[in-house]
């Protein structure tokens, strides 16, 4: 190895070695961006207030039902009509706590669309239909609860055994009737009543106690009325 050979080797390996040591620059920090704004869900629109007329109004049967549902062993969850229903409506637009409803529910017309479970709903074993041919519904209290909502409390009348029930009512409509020609009201309920409360507990747990009564119905005010207002 000749002399220069010899100067120029440790100064090649230096500077590889000085190379290797110098670090890489570290990476420029980054501004995140901001987060973009969150849309406002749009408000829900404002349901009109329904104005009913006050007066006295007669249920329609032909446009009124009542229905029960229950759980029947946790397979099914079968259904009745109660029939023909008679009833009045007093409805009072000025104070509705000054307003009410009284119902009668003929028992005969109750209707399980099956012959024989009408029969077997008809026998002792539930609404003893010979013995208590009717059940009655009167109201005790009338509430405004809310735009076209009233929350109805009324004594239910089943196999002579009274307990009250609360109603959750919406008012569907209201408005001169376009046949009628009269002033008419159309309202939807709900509730759930226990059977056993009424003597009709028939095979509970396995089938159930609680039945939920759903209800509509059309009523319309005497023409002999509504010609005196």
């Amino acid at each position: 190895m000749n002399t220069a050979t010899k100067l120029l080797l440790p100064l090649s390996l230096a500077a590889a070695l000085a190379a290797c040591s110098q670090q890489a620059p570290a990476p420029a920090e980054t501004t995140p961006a901001p987060a973009a704004p969150v849309a406002e869900a749009p408000a829900a629109p404002e349901v009109a207030a329904i104005a009913v007329a006050s007066g006295t109004y007669k249920l329609d049967p032909t446009h009124t039902d009542v229905l029960a549902q229950w759980n029947h062993m946790s397979f099914s969850n079968p259904t009745a009509h109660f029939g023909t229903v008679d009833g009045t409506l007093v409805y009072n637009a000025d104070d509705v706590t000054q307003s009410s409803v009284e119902v009668t529910l003929p028992l005969s017309g109750l209707n399980s669309f099956t012959a024989a479970f009408d029969e077997h709903l008809r026998s002792a074993d539930f609404f003893d239909a010979a013995k208590f041919p009717v059940a009655t519904f009167k109201s005790t209290k009338v509430e405004a609860a809310g735009t076209n909502k009233l929350t109805v409390t009324g004594d239910l009348t089943i196999k002579d055994i009274t307990k009250p029930v609360v109603l959750d009512v919406t008012v569907n409509g209201a408005g001169e009737h376009p046949m009628a020609k009269v002033p008419a009201v159309g309202f939807d309920a709900t509730t759930t009543i226990k059977r056993t409360d009424f003597g009709v507990g028939a095979y509970v747990p396995n089938v159930s106690d609680e039945v939920q009564l759903r209800i509509t119905t059309e009523a319309t005010q005497a023409p002999a009325e509504t010609a005196a207002e």
